[in-house]
């Protein structure tokens, strides 16, 4: 297809120029077969449980809108200080502002009902939804949020990002995956000699107890707007030193000009629904609304690497390497464990976010697989995603659990974890840039 727009010449006339914009049809073909083949697969797993097609349709969900929108939580850190763009760093703080107001109407209507937050609930009394994520606020949490910020940067993304990744063709993605669920089971098998130390003396803070829900919004909008003001300024100031390096779409991904006469069934109208890359804030909203769903629906907030812990216990008990059956990590986890994988609703979640980003990919016609690295890389994408894993079991959450669903349900550990993710962070950014690993 080909997009006329006009651009300045030299002499700074208007002038027309022909963008040559191509899409592989047999990708989009692909795209649509795996699409279809998604649904189908949902109706097969409705028909053993509806909670199974529910989380399916939700990780699909969840992984186009990720791939489309180029939206992460890695990102925030890593595009802020290295590039100076502030723009992926203020949809974040947009994104938690008006999930943690929505989700606080939430948990105060649960409240007006007689709920409680999970830890301080009696055995059968209603659960505010949401507050299981409320955790610990301990060394624990800091010391995983160091590691896990260290490790997605090695990683070159966090755990939605690494799915989303491994979906859209990123070879690099795939040896992180393994190595964070590697590093799960470890975490999961440490986690018992963990929880008897003093990493883990701390109690767990339901901000609304201490503000009020009011007070809890205007804290921790305050947080928000502080954060989403210091971006900014940052950004400026990379702009007068003439080292911002701003946010750029490939010319594929662009809006295409209006067409003299709009036709709906046209390549514009295809690549204005499939192809044009969403902004960052189109990102947040719809992944807010996502968040709400699985709240409401569930009764429990978004998470992600608990599952990993699941996948590498049916991974290495298959190969015979360890028998889990004996961890306390999993003693509650006994059903999970032998309904395997495709019974499990976590995985099925984490399955549709990898296939969403692949359709999302694929019916843009502009999929590839990635494997431009070096052998010495894989060192480092492994030490990333074994410190993601163990990372994510000594703060009880990854970058969705512990930091947006923690913070999202009032719990002060989502703000401890976001400071140790950003210390994190910056560490691994600047291994990165030391050792030259390749992103």
């Amino acid at each position: 297809m080909e997009d006329i727009q006009k651009t300045t010449s030299d002499n700074g006339t208007k002038v027309s120029v022909k963008k040559k914009v191509t899409i592989n049809k047999l990708q989009v073909l692909i795209g649509f077969s795996i699409l279809l083949s998604m649904i189908a697969l949902a109706i097969m797993q409705h028909a053993k449980n509806s909670n199974l097609s529910l989380f399916l349709i939700t990780g699909l969900s969840i992984g186009y809108m990720l791939q489309r929108s180029r939206y992460g939580f890695a990102g925030g850190i890593r595009r802020l200080y290295v590039t100076g763009d502030s723009s992926l760093t203020k949809a974040l703080m947009f994104m938690f502002s008006i999930t943690l107001i929505i989700t606080a109407a939430i948990h105060y209507g649960a409240f007006l009902g007689g709920a409680e937050a999970s830890f301080k609930a009696a055995e059968g009394a209603k659960i505010i939804p949401g507050t299981q994520s409320v955790t610990g606020t301990n060394l624990a949490t800091v010391l995983g949020g160091i590691l896990f910020g260290i490790g997605m940067m090695l990683g070159g993304g966090c755990a939605s990002g690494t799915l989303t990744d491994v979906g859209q063709g990123e070879g690099r993605a795939i040896i992180v995956l393994f190595f964070f669920i590697t590093g799960s089971l470890w975490g999961a098998h440490d986690s018992t000699w963990w929880q008897n130390t003093v990493f883990f003396v701390g109690p767990k803070v339901y901000l609304p107890d201490l503000f009020g829900y009011i007070g809890t919004i205007i804290v921790s909008l305050s947080g928000f707007l502080g954060i989403y003001i210091f971006s900014v300024w940052y950004e400026n100031k990379r702009k007068r030193e003439n080292t911002l390096m701003p946010l750029k779409y490939a010319n594929w991904e662009k809006p295409l000009s209006k067409a003299v006469k709009y036709k709906f069934f046209s390549k514009e109208t295809y690549h204005k629904f499939f192809i044009q890359r969403w902004s960052y804030y189109t990102g947040a909203v719809l992944i807010t609304l996502m968040f709400e769903v699985i709240l409401i629906t569930s009764g429990k907030s978004w998470g992600v690497t608990a599952n990993f812990c699941d996948i590498g216990a049916w991974i290495y008990q298959g190969l015979g390497i360890v028998d889990v059956s004996n961890w306390s990590y999993f003693k509650d986890l006994t059903s999970t464990i032998d309904g395997g994988f495709m019974n499990d609703t976590l995985s099925m979640r984490n399955l549709g976010i990898i296939a969403g980003a692949l359709i999302s990919s694929l019916l843009a016609g502009h999929y590839t697989f990635e494997m431009e690295f070096k052998f010495r890389d894989v060192i480092f994408y492994a030490v990333g995603g074994l410190c993601m894993g163990y990372g994510a079991r000594l703060s009880s959450g990854c970058n969705i659990g512990a930091l947006y669903s923690g913070i999202a349900n009032m719990s002060l550990s989502g703000w401890l974890f976001m400071l140790s993710l950003i210390i994190g962070g910056i560490l691994g950014i600047k291994l990165v840039k030391k050792f030259r690993v390749s992103m």
